[in-house]
């Protein structure tokens, strides 16, 4: 029986007992003196004086009220059943038990909507968890690897002298290594700002940001052989500057890089109903694997970070900054190769 109908019951026993009562007192056998008022018209002060005020109703009243507080706490009681029953069951969830439901089955009953919230939020709470956890384990082993690169090439080092060539060389190698480690935490740390969410919101000129992060890659997108346009329009959001702009960049970043000599990259800011769009050209991707993509190092058939040096975070950044300010990003690959990621903004 649901909440909702355990309280119409318990109203219901509440009024037929008060009815009850109220039919049962007059048939008892013994009954309390009965002192009739007095009125100033007929007896005046005299029978005010002499005379006490009725108290026929409250030997009723007292009766009634002492067993209806003893009455109402056992419905009370009773209706909240179904409350106390859920208790030790929502006890037992914790972190070593995520995979707990309560199940309360289909139905409109309050209780069972609660149920399935509840049940509901587990889910999101235990997938959250699981991410953060993948995401732990996936970043110690992107640390470990270079990590362990260093220490052997400073054995290497130590092992026997070196030529001026071979420690030029020697210093190189740890340099970039170095670079790929502060480039891997600084992803990080940009992750986790914008998992926070903002803390404050600033009027920004999208198209401004953008326009300045066409400019600074257009020597790497002609290194690269990549041809970079953009087309843009006033567009204004609230938002935080320093994260746009690392959105902007970590797009722009990647449609180079994941690209073929001769591609292009099209910038737009503003047009066809999209806050911002970026597309390339480049090896075609399975639909069934875009998804993927903004999963932290995660790249397309290999699982994780190549070996270009990049950190495997770019899309997942860029994922957390769209939501932190309150929009979406969706990914959608070409039929001739390459992406298209569109991003809307609030």
């Amino acid at each position: 029986m649901g909440l909702r109908t355990r309280l119409a019951a318990a109203v219901v026993a509440t009024v037929t007992f008060v009815f009850v009562a109220m039919f049962v007192y007059p048939q008892l056998p013994w009954r309390m003196p009965y002192y009739a008022p007095c009125y100033d018209e007929v007896d005046g002060m005299a029978c005010r004086i002499t005379r006490k005020i009725p108290i026929e109703n409250l030997p009723e009243y007292g009766i009634v009220l002492a067993a209806t507080l003893l009455i109402v706490p056992l419905l009370v009681w009773w209706v909240l059943a179904p409350v106390r029953r859920m208790l030790p069951v929502i006890a037992q969830v914790g972190p070593q038990n995520l995979g707990h439901r309560i199940r309360p089955g289909r139905g409109r009953d309050e209780i069972k909507r609660l149920g399935r919230a509840l049940d509901a939020m587990m889910d999101g709470i235990a997938a959250g968890y699981e991410g953060q956890r993948s995401f732990a384990a996936n970043a110690s082993h992107e640390l470990r690897t270079p990590l362990a690169l260093q220490r052997t090439l400073i054995e290497v080092g130590l092992a026997e002298p070196l030529t001026s060539e071979q420690s030029a060389l020697l210093a190189t190698q740890l340099l970039e290594t170095n670079t790929r480690n502060e480039r891997l935490i600084e992803g990080l740390l940009v992750l986790s700002q914008a998992d926070q969410g903002l803390k404050t919101r600033a009027p920004q000129s999208l198209d401004r940001i953008a326009a300045g992060v066409v400019e600074a890659h257009a020597r790497t997108a002609a290194d690269a052989d990549v041809k970079i346009t953009s087309e843009v329009s006033p567009y204004a959001v609230e938002g935080d500057a320093v994260l746009l702009e690392r959105l902007i960049r970590n797009l722009v970043h990647n449609a180079i890089k994941y690209n073929r000599p001769g591609g292009t990259v099209a910038v737009t800011v503003g047009v066809g109903g999209a806050a911002l769009t970026v597309e390339n050209t480049g090896p075609v991707v399975p639909a069934e694997e875009v998804a993927r993509l903004f999963e932290p190092f995660t790249r397309l058939a290999t699982g994780r970070i190549d070996h270009s040096g990049g950190s495997g975070l770019g899309l997942a950044i860029a994922r957390s900054i769209v939501r932190a300010h309150d929009g979406a990003i969706t990914a959608t690959a070409l039929d001739d190769g390459g992406l298209r990621v569109a991003v809307t903004l609030r």
